[in-house]
């Protein structure tokens, strides 16, 4: 299936999370805020809420400095 993931097309398997396109991009285990369609997801969420076709994704990474 095809989604906007960070403003460019992506292809990504079918039935997958967001916590398991996040496995994929690298980000697995590391803060990161997601917003889905315009709608912040909660870190809770995402193992539940699905990707679906034609999802607009904005994944950002947070981190910390001085």
């Amino acid at each position: 299936m095809t989604i906007t993931l960070n403003g460019q097309k992506q292809t990504v398997p079918g039935s997958a999370t967001i916590l398991d396109l996040l496995a994929n991009l690298g980000f697995g285990g590391r803060p990161v805020v997601v917003e889905l369609n315009r709608q912040a997801l909660l870190p809770r969420e995402h193992a539940s809420v699905p990707v679906n076709e034609g999802d607009v994704i904005e994944v950002v990474q947070i981190t910390a400095g001085g």
